[in-house]
């Protein structure tokens, strides 16, 4: 198993910065999701051959690894443009990923279209899912042979807000792609998006399952509906969080313990956005709480 942070709290690193950071929190993997300086948000890459030398050259002087690139690209937007740049955006990535020698990319199912080409976010009225899914395949009927040719795992997850943002249809779509490398990402902070029972929804995972991120929420549905109070009445507007293990609601002895019942042996992320004033803090205590609920579950193993 590969215990990685997701750096985001700590974007203010410079990349070369970085590794030292991720090893002086008690970490050997990093997870590296968009920064302005290399994979930047739905716009090209910011790599160039200096760049991946100085950052190779950090990462072995710390002696920490890269467990996963995370891309962000729209490529489900039904907008053709859109989603052709996304797809070149994405074969880029992968090729940086190769001359990185990481074996694993994760990303969202995407949320479509920019908002200002399209008149809302997929969810909010269900008028852009089919539209999204479509575009999605497509671009995966061009990405998946690229994945597989370079030996390369994607691990994609639901996303609240995306075209896809459940449990299901995302296992059932994973398993459709029908490729050995493109497994389902788990991600705690949306646990209640999910469902209710962990315990169920883990072991109904467990065929495609490679990678989890580990980060507390509150169930927005608790207390009648009425956890969060947002107005106006019937705002469409919708919370989840990504706290310290224990400061929310997610159960984790059924959450760790599962994993362990169905052998996982993937990526698992601590993935916490909500303290940047604390980020130190919240790095090396997710380390500590990561590494004692491993060692209760997976320690009689």
């Amino acid at each position: 198993m590969k215990i990685a942070i997701d750096p985001f709290m700590h974007r203010h690193l410079s990349l070369e910065a970085l590794p030292g950071k991720v090893k002086e929190l008690g970490y050997d993997w990093i997870e590296l999701s968009p920064r302005g300086d290399f994979l930047e948000w739905f716009k090209a890459p910011r790599v160039f051959p200096e760049r991946i030398k100085s950052f190779k050259r950090s990462l072995k002087e710390a002696d920490v690894g890269i467990a996963s690139l995370l891309p962000m690209y729209r490529w489900a937007s039904n907008d053709e443009n859109e989603r052709q740049a996304a797809v070149k955006h994405w074969k880029r990535a992968i090729e940086i990923a190769v001359e990185l020698e990481v074996d694993t990319m994760n990303s969202e199912f995407g949320r479509g279209p920019h908002p200002d080409k399209g008149s809302c976010y997929c969810c909010h009225t269900g008028s852009m899912i089919e539209a999204c899914e479509d575009a999605w395949w497509r671009s995966m009927e061009e990405l998946v042979p690229i994945f597989e040719r370079e030996g390369i795992q994607l691990n994609v997850e639901p996303h609240p807000e995306d075209w896809c943002e459940t449990l299901q249809p995302a296992l059932d779509i994973i398993r459709t792609v029908n490729s050995k490398s493109v497994k389902f990402l788990y991600c705690a902070p949306h646990t209640f998006y999910f469902g209710d029972d962990t315990k169920a929804m883990l072991r109904e995972a467990k065929d495609v399952l490679a990678h989890v991120h580990v980060g507390d929420t509150f169930n927005h549905k608790a207390s009648s509906g009425l956890r969060y109070i947002l107005n106006p009445p019937g705002t469409n507007a919708r919370v989840h969080q990504h706290l310290n293990i224990g400061q929310g609601e997610v159960p984790w002895d059924e959450f760790f313990g599962t994993l362990a019942e169905i052998g996982f042996d993937g990526i698992m992320t601590a993935c916490v956005f909500a303290w940047e004033d604390k980020a130190d803090q919240s790095g090396t205590f997710m380390r500590s709480e990561m590494q004692r609920y491993i060692d209760k579950h997976w320690g009689a193993k």
